[in-house]
């Protein structure tokens, strides 16, 4: 089975990792309630996408 000839050090490693970064969600505003959304999904408040109504949102209990 392979294993490394010698240890890597944690700078090394670390210099390697600094391109691994999350990236933030795309988010944008509804244009029906104005809550925040992501890009092409329905909206989890209003349930409309691009003008019509998706998905029947009902009142909470």
């Amino acid at each position: 089975m392979a294993h490394p000839k010698s240890k890597i050090s944690k700078t090394r490693r670390d210099k390697r990792r600094t391109h691994y970064k999350a990236t933030e969600p795309a988010l944008t505003t509804c244009p029906n309630c104005g809550a925040a959304r992501l890009m092409h999904r329905v909206c989890p408040e209003c349930g409309h996408y691009r003008g019509q109504l998706a998905i029947e949102k009902s009142a909470k209990a």
